[in-house]
């Protein structure tokens, strides 16, 4: 909302010390993201905005700034709120605490779900944040034509919603092979949108392939997973966005490029990051602190966690601690290991009372799980023994290897081998348009017994199952049908955890903190069938992603993502 005459009449008067600041941090010290110094002094704030810095200050309230450092509010660049496994509005009692003022979010989870409703599940929660929750317009709804999704967005959908005061502009394109193929679809979002924001995704695209993206007026990347790759990126005018979520953890890859003169064109991003990782690690703080510790330079590395990422989705009004900036402030313990003391959101201190009496946005999608029981016979796989195409997972990486594995053969049909950890696995269509299933194997699980299913299936959001055999898969893949989404657990026969997610089967309708307490639980429960990965679960959503490379898994099949075709049965 624009300040009136008599708003700016009330910051002139307490910047000029004539009244009382109605907000004063007294005797504290804070970083300057524009010279790097630690400075001395008040920091008053009339509102929502800061209104005198370098100077000292008396305030209707003040807090005893004394052996804190403030910085500014920290920016999550891009993060799918779905990820966490709950509402915006949960999202956001989990991590504003943690100095996470801003976050951009792309809801194209659940609008690979429902479309546009979901969409604007979105647009009207991020109304009623205390953060400031911007949401871009997910581009890529179906990702490819490779996978069958739920909703579908075309340009004419998304140039409807351009102008809604929480939208910054077009969310992740994660098709890039349908930008070098011209695709008329493609081409028609970008033109839409074009001298609007754009965000990019770009896994391992470089050379002329990176020029013909940033043509396009893509402006940044947060798939970038090397220092060379991310040197290219930002020698070409890229904004680099360094991410460490549940699954992707680049900060220790990147940390390196964070140096003076790259800082300002840099961001940090979550992108999927669950309540159980936040509870244990952290948000943003986590980001922040774990660069440092890697021995990227301080002042350089919250300059891009919060000036740099606001100037590049064009938030001019915050970033800084200097007057007539936004009064999105974090007071620190300790700066090296962003120690969260407190924060402060559009001038008022962040209490748990901030979050009670907000609108409330009725929840959707709550039967978008249309598939019918499943069998036995359904997860067969005909074939001989021979050599076959395997999903080799990397702990840590959404990206993935195309292995070439010899795979045995019983009864005319392919099996797995615990032995060597090649387990089946199936993708099961689940938004009643079809009764497609994929079927392949995957190495990297390492379950001694039992299988996993997941209705969180990134980007369609399938239901994607792993396991030792049949007979525990198909269990798993009722029990979800039951609950309308969520993760679980089968061993012998019994389902041994489980997390209801009913909301579009991405998002429970619990707080956050029984989320995490029953993640923690089901985590347990994988441990002990044998699987080491840290989550397990997050790891088996992201092989249906068939926009990341090397190999994935659709409810069409096997996919070559580098070829971008489907491998033949």
């Amino acid at each position: 909302m624009a300040a009136s005459r008599d708003d700016l009449k009330k910051r002139i008067g307490q910047a000029l010390g004539e009244t009382k600041a109605d907000l004063v941090i007294k005797d504290t010290r804070f970083l300057n993201v524009v010279t790097g110094e630690i400075a001395k002094g008040d920091i008053a704030v009339c509102g929502d905005r800061i209104v005198g810095t370098y100077d000292g200050y008396d305030g209707v309230e003040e807090i005893d700034g004394r052996g804190l450092t403030v910085v500014p509010g920290f920016i999550d660049t891009h993060v799918h709120c779905e990820s966490t496994c709950v509402t915006p509005q949960e999202f956001d009692r989990c991590v504003l605490p943690r100095g996470t003022t801003t976050a951009v979010c792309d809801p194209h989870e659940i609008c690979n779900v429902l479309g546009e409703q979901g969409l604007q599940y979105f647009l009207d929660s991020a109304l009623g944040t205390v953060m400031d929750l911007r949401v871009q317009l997910s581009s890529c709804v179906p990702a490819t034509d490779l996978e069958t999704s739920g909703g579908r967005l075309e340009a004419e959908d998304l140039v409807r919603h351009k102008d809604h005061p929480k939208v910054i502009g077009l969310a992740e394109f994660m098709n890039f092979p349908g930008v070098f193929h011209k695709t008329d679809s493609v081409l028609d979002k970008l033109a839409a949108f074009d001298g609007r924001h754009i965000d990019g995704h770009a896994p391992l695209v470089r050379g002329r392939e990176l020029n013909a993206l940033l043509s396009c007026g893509i402006r940044n990347c947060h798939e970038t997973t090397s220092a060379g790759e991310a040197m290219e990126k930002l020698r070409k005018g890229m904004q680099v966005l360094i991410r460490d979520g549940s699954v992707s953890k680049d900060v220790h890859a990147l940390a390196e490029i964070i140096q003076p003169e790259t800082s300002p064109f840099l961001g940090f991003c979550t992108d999927d990051r669950n309540p159980l990782d936040i509870a244990e690690e952290g948000h943003m703080d986590h980001l922040i602190r774990t660069a440092i510790r890697l021995g990227a330079p301080v002042a350089h590395v919250y300059r891009a966690a919060t000036w740099s990422a606001a100037r590049g989705f064009g938030l001019h009004d915050r970033g800084l601690v200097a007057p007539g900036q936004r009064a999105d402030l974090v007071l620190l313990d300790d700066l090296e290991s962003c120690a969260v003391n407190r924060v402060i959101r559009n001038g008022r201190v962040v209490t748990p009372d901030r979050f009670e009496g907000l609108p409330s946005v009725q929840p959707v999608g709550l039967h978008s799980v249309k598939l019918d029981p499943v069998s036995v016979e359904d997860f067969r796989l005909p074939g001989t023994v021979g050599t076959q195409s395997v999903i080799g997972v990397l702990p840590g990486k959404i990206l993935t290897e195309h292995l070439r594995l010899d795979v045995a053969a019983r009864d005319g049909e392919l099996v797995g081998d615990v032995e060597r950890d090649i387990l089946k696995i199936c993708v099961f269509a689940r938004h009643g348009t079809n009764r497609n299933i994929g079927r392949g194997f995957a190495k990297g699980f390492e379950l001694k017994a039992g299988a996993l299913a997941s209705s969180v299936g990134h980007d369609s959001h399938n239901i994607c199952t792993v396991g030792t055999n049949d007979a525990d898969m198909a269990i798993a893949v009722n029990r979800l049908i039951e609950l309308q989404g969520g993760f679980v657990a089968v061993r012998d026969g019994k389902v041994v955890g489980e997390l209801a997610l009913p909301l579009a089967g991405l998002m429970s309708l619990q707080p956050f903190e029984t989320v995490e307490h029953d993640l923690r639980a089901l985590r347990q429960s994988v441990r002990e069938m044998g699987c080491p990965l840290a989550e397990p679960f997050l790891q088996l959503a992201f092989l249906p992603l068939p926009v990341i490379p090397h190999l994935k898994i659709t409810d069409l099949g096997l996919v070559d993502v580098d070829r971008f075709e489907l491998i033949a049965a």
